[in-house]
Order: structure tokens, then sequence, then C-alpha cells
């Protein structure tokens, strides 16, 4: 391994003053969170955030769709290393678009040193997502990562700081090296996370070196402010307590919150619905929040304009909302997924599980039950296990030194040979092929296969049920903004000095 710098540069951080948003649109899904959604969201003087997960795969496939609207060839003109985005082009794109049940190309599979071509994949294609949801106007863009998903974070933070992203979220896990990434890739120098490898005897790292990937191309960059997603206030006192981890603010996430949510704390156990049971030890302490005297948004259930005035009044910053801007007309889900979702909402039978089980990572996952959806017994029983987007995989140690991969969902005698435990694989579900189907990428297959959808919301609805009630055929992004605000004072907008 290179050298690395052991002091961290923090005289890089911004210390202009700046307003703090009341509303931050949540990342949901893989683009879900879209960059039109985050564009709305933002224009509406919010923040809206696009999704960090998968934009490699989520590129290349609408590449390979002939790329509607142009909008992905738009933002890949603006690129500041025209060579690299060629490179993408040329392997990808089809004018035109595929032609009917022909496969999605594969791309480079994640590792602790994911190929050259797949690293400029990544960058180009976060640098897209993010470029276009702060096109044509000077509101806040963030993009939402999960910790999780380790092999993928030093890439797509590179493509979307080149893109002049402000904020940058995440959670799933304890996201304590992300600040200093954060200053070494704006900087321009080669940044690196650990690598969490089972039964790893020595220490790991994944890299990108930004003036390797875009040589004279690499232009000056300005850090974003990061927001570490928690569930409790111990994790953001953690956090809080060295200068060299410390985030820029915190997203403070209750358990209802859709995606990914922190297991309870203690012996897990599940209730008659087979959901976990969380207590008052999961629950944050907010006084000791706003003793850490940095802002903080609130999450999970804070999704109306009382919530958001209860948040204000309890001394958050705002709220971070997911599940009405991924119901939103604006978002990245399909229009067909969206109308089935808005028909249950206005008929009182929208149901969003917690499943303990169904995602490879091991957190617990929210998945909405639909029909013809992973979310029901059969189709997800239907559906033939593979692992080939392989973006929860886990690197670990094999007995010969060298790192392997595995992941609970891939074919079961697979994840036995590579020294896994049968009860892992037990009710896994593809988050990975399941996620790209709900934005109409899903894969097909020679032999007719087309991927099934695996949809995730919040399980708070109150807001999304109000708000059907006066957009009944749905609503907008802004809609959803300017109704969240509603009850807001103009003075409770505050400016806050980051130091």
């Amino acid at each position: 391994m290179s050298a690395w710098p052991s002091t961290p540069d923090l005289e890089e951080a911004p210390v202009a003053p700046t307003a703090l948003p009341v509303v931050i649109q949540g990342g949901m899904g893989v683009a879900v969170s879209s960059w039109q959604l985050a564009r709305e969201v933002a224009m509406a003087g919010q923040v809206g955030v696009v999704s960090g997960t998968a934009m490699d795969a989520v590129l290349s496939r609408r590449l390979q769709d002939g790329d509607p609207g142009g909008h992905m060839r738009r933002a890949m003109a603006a690129f500041p290393d025209a060579d690299m985005a060629a490179r993408v082009m040329d392997k990808y794109f089809i004018s035109g678009g595929r032609k009917p049940g022909t496969p999605y190309k594969p791309i480079p599979k994640l590792t602790l040193t994911t190929a050259r071509a797949g690293q400029e994949l990544a960058v180009v294609g976060n640098f897209a997502e993010v470029w276009l949801a702060k096109e044509g106007h000077d509101g806040a863009v963030g993009i939402n990562c999960l910790e999780k998903v380790q092999m993928a974070t030093p890439t797509a933070l590179l493509g979307a700081v080149l893109a002049g992203v402000d904020y940058v979220l995440m959670g799933a896990g304890i996201p304590r090296e992300i600040p200093r990434l954060l200053r070494d890739i704006s900087a321009g120098r080669p940044g690196r996370i650990s690598a969490d490898v089972l039964g790893g005897k020595i220490t790991r790292y994944i890299e990108v070196d930004p003036a390797d990937l875009l040589g004279d191309s690499l232009p000056t960059m300005k850090r974003p402010d990061f927001l570490a997603i928690v569930s409790v206030d111990a994790l953001a006192n953690y956090l809080y307590r060295d200068p060299e981890i410390r985030p820029d603010g915190f997203v403070v996430e209750g358990p209802v919150a859709g995606g990914h949510s922190a297991p309870p704390r203690g012996k897990m156990q599940l209730d008659e619905r087979g959901e976990p049971i969380y207590g008052p030890r999961d629950d944050a302490n907010l006084a000791k929040m706003v003793e850490l005297g940095l802002p903080f948004w609130l999450a999970g259930a804070y999704g109306t304009p009382e919530k958001v005035e209860e948040a204000l009044a309890l001394g958050a910053a705002g709220v971070q909302v997911g599940t009405l801007f991924a119901l939103s007309l604006d978002s990245g889900i399909t229009n067909a997924t969206r109308e089935s979702m808005l028909a249950d909402l206005r008929e009182g039978k929208l149901e969003v599980k917690n499943d303990p089980l169904a995602s490879p990572t091991g957190f617990p996952f929210k998945v909405a039950s639909l029909t013809d959806t992973a979310s029901e017994e059969e189709t997800y029983q239907a559906r033939p296990r593979l692992c080939d987007l392989s973006y929860l995989r886990t690197p670990y140690e094999r007995e010969d030194g060298e790192v392997g991969y595995r992941c609970p969902a891939e074919p079961v005698h697979m994840y036995l040979k590579k020294g896994g435990e049968q009860e892992a694989t037990e009710g896994r579900k593809c988050l990975c092929n399941g996620l790209m189907a709900n934005i109409g990428l899903g894969q097909e297959r020679k032999d007719g296969y087309v991927e099934a959808r695996l949809v995730t919301l919040g399980q708070d609805l109150v807001g999304a049920s109000e708000l059907i009630r006066t957009y009944v055929e749905g609503w907008s992004a802004q809609q959803a903004v300017e109704w969240l605000m509603s009850k807001v004072p103009a003075a409770r907008i505050r400016r806050v000095q980051f130091a």
C-alpha cells in the first residue's frame, strides 16, 4: 500500500455561513431519489438528494436503452475528462436502445481493487446524477450512500464531488472515515477507507486516486458538508468527540424510516408479524443531540407539517423525509409501480413490513407489500438465486490469505462453498436486482425471465395518507415541500456557521 498522510487538513472545512434547510429529501433506493426529484426539491429551496447506490449500473443501462431525452449524454459532455466519458459512451451507448428482450451488458464487479473501467463508470455515473440534479439553479443537492456498500464509496463520492455536490449523507453503518475521505478527494489527493474483510488478519483498504484517474483534467473541487445518519445519540457522540471523524451534522433516523434501519439494541426479538421489536433504548436522546451543538435533522415519522413543527421545537434544524418524495410524481420509480402504491394508499391498503431477513447486509429492510413483487413469497421463491450486480457482496479472507467475495442472496451452494452458513441465506432477497427493476431498469434474460421488483418505503404513511386526499392523482415534489413547510415560521429558518 502507498503511504498516506496522518494529519487531517481540518482548515479545509468551509467556514462561510450556510443557510440550514428545514427539509432534506431522503435518498430512497437505487435512483428512486433520481436527479429529477432532487432537482425539483432543490429548486423549491430545500435539499434535494440523489441516491449514490449503483449509479454505475444505472448509467450503463440508461445508455443501453438509448438515453431517452439525451440527459446522460448532456451530463457526460460536461464531465471534466472527455476521454473518460467517451470510453463509457463507446462501451454502453446504443442508439435507439436495446432490442426488446436483450439482456443488459454486465458491468465490472466491485472488489477491493475494482478494475479501472469499473472505477471510471462509477465516477462518471455519480457525476452525471449530481450534475443533472444541480443543472440550471443554485439550490443545494446532496448524495446518499450506504456505509455497508464500502467498495463503491470512494469512486461514488469522487464523481459527486466533481459535480459540485453540496451534502453527502451516509448511514447503514458507522461512517467514521468519510470526513477524511472527503477532505482528501476534494483536495485532489488519493483517498481511502478501511475495508471490512471477514476473518481478515491484515488491514486492507479501498482507494481512489483522483489525479491518476483524471490526470490533467482534474479540476479544483470543494469539500461538501457531511451529514452522518445515526439512530442513537451514543453514535453521534462517538463521531463528535474526535475532530478527525466529526461530521458537519447528523440525521437522526428512527426505525420506521424507509430502506435499511439499524437493528434493535440488544437481542433481536420479533413480533407476531415477524418484525423487529424496538424499545426505548432505540430512541435517540434529543436533548443530548442538542448539547453536541451540531445541526441535526429528524427522520422516520416526521413527514407532516405538524411533525416538522415538532422537530424544530425539539431543537432540530428540520427533518429528512423520504416516503412522501418516493411516492411523488417526480421520483424515479416507474409510473406503474407508483400508480399501484397510490391506489393502495387511497384505499388504506398500503402496507410496509420491516423485514429482518430481506437484506443481505443483515440490517432490517422495509419492503412494501405489492402484488407481483418479491414481497410475495411465491414471487420470491420463483426467482432464481443470482448475484450478478453484487453491490452487497461481503469480502472475506480465504484460507490461502487471498480475498474472496460472497453474498447471502447468491445460489446457496456457492455461498456454502465460500465458507458461508446455511442460516445466513434463509429469506435473503436480491436487493440489487429488485431495486433496479423498480426504476424500469430490471434485467431481462435470454430465457424470457424478467426481474421482479422489490419496493422499499418508510412505514409511516400518515403524511402520504393526508396528501392523497388533497392530490387524489398524486403530488409533485414541490407540492410536498410546500405542504411540509406550511407551518414553519420564517424566523425558524436559521443560519449557522460550520466550524
